[in-house]
């Protein structure tokens, strides 16, 4: 509908309860009184905008209407509120978020479920780093999962399209357990390298079923990476010491 420049009204879908509260916006279940259809929608945060729609949440919306996959979550449509400004994504729907079913689960998920679930996310991921965009923002939160077990990447706010040359970014983004150490050491120069980072964070989330780099600031991940991986040098990082804040940390 937005090629053609119409939008439905939210009014022609009945809100059931709120299920979450993504990067730049709220989220709730919903009826499309004419479909039936059980859909997500997501209501667009206006807050601190006095200049329109927010840039990131148009990313989002550019971001989701040229991405088809089973493994990405699909933004179906865009519908508006009693006023133009006043905006909802209206999504596929998913029951649950990895980061729930983790919480929420007596027993940790089997190597075989683990592998089936990041499996699904590698493919999804695949296709957005195919198509030169990073998502820069994956964790278990943004990982929904259908009640027939398929998985989803959600909450695009943070993506960006990548090429060359490469253009800066900031380097504040990715929740903090799962930001790679080049983002940690401030680096403008980001690459699918910071997804797949995330997605190491991940598998292993899963699989011991707690976060693996639980900081608390910055300089606390980087201690805790360095626990883990032991100090890093020349011979298997050798962009390290290019990178804008090194000379300010003792590895």
């Amino acid at each position: 509908n937005l090629l053609f420049g119409s939008c439905r009204s939210v009014r022609e879908f009945e809100k059931l309860n709120r299920i979450g509260e993504g990067t730049y916006g709220i989220v709730y279940r919903a009826r499309d009184t004419k479909s039936e259809e059980i859909v997500a929608l997501k209501k667009v945060r206006m807050d601190k905008e006095k200049d329109g729609i927010p840039i990131s949440s148009l990313r989002e919306i550019t971001l989701l209407l040229r991405l088809r996959h089973p493994n990405i979550v699909e933004l179906k449509e865009v519908v508006v509120g009693s006023h133009l400004e006043s905006l909802f994504l209206v999504m596929s729907y998913c029951e649950q978020d990895l980061a729930s079913l983790l919480e929420n689960m007596d027993t940790p998920f089997s190597e075989a479920q683990v592998k089936c679930i990041v499996l699904q996310l590698l493919r999804g991921l695949e296709y957005l780093h195919h198509n030169f965009m990073i998502h820069r923002d994956l964790k278990v939160s943004n990982l929904l999962m259908t009640d027939k077990g398929c998985v989803k990447i959600a909450d695009f706010g943070l993506a960006r399209m990548y090429g060359i040359p490469q253009q800066p970014m900031t380097p504040r983004v990715v929740t903090l357990w799962y930001r790679a150490p080049e983002l940690l050491l401030g680096t403008k120069s980001q690459t699918t390298a910071l997804d797949m980072w995330a997605v190491g964070c991940i598998l292993a989330e899963l699989l011991a079923h707690k976060p693996l780099l639980p900081g608390t600031s910055e300089i606390q991940q980087v201690d805790l990476i360095v626990q883990l991986l032991g100090t890093p040098n020349e011979n298997i990082w050798p962009v390290r010491l290019r990178l804008p804040t090194e000379n300010g940390l003792s590895l």
